[in-house]
């Protein structure tokens, strides 16, 4: 024991007396007392000598000196740069990483065109809530209670309060809009919405709309149609054919549907118009007499027309996207497909 306390007092004096000027004598300190090798590990090996009464002090000067060492190296370390400083640590002459280009995502492309088609023609943008209550998203468009058009529409019902629901349509915007809003009015409604539907390529549990909304003196049906017919031309170009079909929405009437002329075939007959040569886009309509009562607007001054189209439809249309779940799967795959599209 005295001789090994003898020796780690030497170490001591030693490292304490070291001087350290560059990297490659701090190199040969941790190799002489830390290495694999070192004096650090032969005297720790030294201590099986040792009588076991004598161990526990043994070990708290082993202990001391190791620090030292470690401590003595940990202070210089700051040496080692000079063995990589043989240059400049970046060369600022090498190209820079490449960083993969982003893309907005395919129906927000289509909504900020539809959006900025109708802003050029007088539109205003409003937005309301995607969690409505019964009057705004039903009874106020023209669907009371126990209405058969409620069964039209699948809806997701808020708790266990019948009274809320994720809204059905953007109509409840417009409802809102008819409520606050003085007259005139010239709204376009883009946001998301929910049905309780089975996921399919063709259907989902929600999806995207933009519904328009027209309220002022002497506004027609021709006004509604020179609206969409400027709408078809600057999405889909001045080749596109129209036409409108007799339907039903019971917040407008009279009602129609738009076909366009199919933008795969021109006409022809393919898949995608189900070889009929054209495809259904929207619907539209005279805003309802009772719904314009319903905000208190007299019908007999006033009139209106509205419109809605599916965000998805539109795109389907634009560029053949044939499965409604491929726009929330997050495959970028498919949404680098659309990096050129702005």
């Amino acid at each position: 024991m005295a001789s090994l306390q003898e020796q780690i007092q030497q170490y001591e004096q030693e490292i304490k007396a070291i001087t350290i000027a560059n990297a490659a004598e701090l190199e040969d300190f941790r190799i002489r007392f830390l290495g694999a090798k070192g004096i650090v590990k032969q005297i720790f090996g030294e201590m099986k000598n040792v009588p076991a009464d004598q161990r526990k002090e043994a070990g708290q000067l082993l202990n001391s000196f190791k620090i030292l060492a470690e401590e003595t190296f940990e202070s210089f370390k700051g040496l080692q740069v000079d063995t990589k400083a043989k240059g400049p640590a970046i060369d600022n002459t090498l190209p820079g990483t490449p960083l993969p280009i982003g893309t907005r995502h395919p129906l927000r492309v289509v909504e900020n065109k539809i959006v900025s088609i109708f802003e050029r023609i007088g539109f205003s943008v409003a937005t309301g809530p995607e969690i409505e209550d019964d009057w705004h998203n039903f009874t106020s468009l023209n669907m009371p209670e126990h209405h058969p058009a409620r069964d039209m529409q699948d809806t997701f019902y808020v708790s266990t309060n019948p009274d809320w629901v994720l809204r059905t349509h953007t109509s409840s915007t417009q409802a809102r809009i008819l409520e606050t809003e003085q007259l005139p009015i010239r709204v376009i409604c883009p946001g998301r919405v929910y049905r309780n539907e089975t996921i399919s390529a063709r259907a989902h549990c929600f999806f995207h709309q933009c519904e328009g909304l027209y309220v002022d003196k002497n506004v027609s049906f021709a006004d509604l149609k020179q609206t969409l017919y400027y709408f078809v031309t600057e999405m889909f170009g001045e080749n596109t054919k129209v036409r409108f079909r007799p339907s039903y929405f019971p917040f407008t009437e009279p009602s129609a549907e738009m076909d366009i002329s199919c933008t795969v075939c021109g006409g022809s007959g393919c898949n995608l118009c189900k070889h009929t040569g054209w495809v259904e886009i929207l619907g539209c309509g005279m805003v309802h007499p009772n719904m314009l009562r319903n905000f208190g607007i007299d019908p007999e001054v006033y009139t209106g027309f509205a419109f809605g189209m599916g965000v998805e439809r539109i795109t389907q249309v634009k560029y053949q996207v044939n499965d409604l779940r491929m726009y929330s799967q997050n495959d970028v795959r498919f949404l680098r497909q659309f990096q050129a599209i702005t």
